[in-house]
């Protein structure tokens, strides 16, 4: 007896947002109550994989990565570039003050196993630093080459960009986000159906 597609990707489906949904509690217990864990959002099986390094206050005080202007120019970008918004997840490599860069590594290393991305956007010198320290199995490092689609592993890209937090408030800067951020536009639109 076969299983319909629709009910495969049910059961993955499920069982990414069960372990999405343990590692937050892991992250949070690890936080205790004197931190404030900011855990990543997004689809949990999504195609692209947005990296930042660290939370910002309204991410802090939302608890969820993505939230408030960065993630409003994030979307307002990838509505520019035709990509669908629900394709994605994000998430920053610490997440909370004074995280362990080890435990950081392990935890950012079990997201990318339970979201599997077609596509990891990393954002800023250090989330590419933190990107490459994972070692993740079959992964080439990451150069710092803005804006050029490279092979992480086999089957994942990867996408270096500068810092969207240091781009938001000088044109320079947010120029220089937009010219390495849209490269995945033509990625997208070359990615096959399913």
């Amino acid at each position: 007896m076969t299983v319909p597609v629709d009910d495969i990707s049910e059961r993955y489906l499920k069982k990414a947002i069960a372990e999405i949904n343990e590692l937050g509690r892991e992250i949070a217990q690890a936080a205790g109550e004197e931190q404030a864990p900011v855990v990543g959002s997004g689809h949990p099986l999504a195609d692209i994989f947005l990296l930042k390094y660290g939370p910002q206050d309204a991410e802090q005080h939302e608890g969820v990565a993505f939230f408030g202007r960065t993630g409003q120019a994030i979307l307002k970008s990838l509505q520019r570039l035709h990509v669908d918004p629900t394709a994605i997840y994000g998430t920053n490599c610490i997440k909370f003050a004074g995280a362990d860069e080890e435990q950081a590594h392990a935890w950012l290393s079990r997201e990318l196993h339970i979201v599997q991305p077609k596509l990891i956007v990393s954002m800023g010198e250090d989330a590419l630093a933190c990107l490459n320290a994972v070692r993740f199995p079959l992964a080439a490092e990451v150069t710092n080459e803005p804006g050029t689609i490279q092979r992480f592993t086999p089957t994942i890209d990867a996408l270096v960009c500068p810092d969207v937090d240091a781009s938001l408030d000088e044109p320079p800067k947010k120029r220089a986000f937009w010219d390495a951020f849209k490269a995945i536009g033509p990625w997208w639109s070359e990615l096959p159906p399913y």
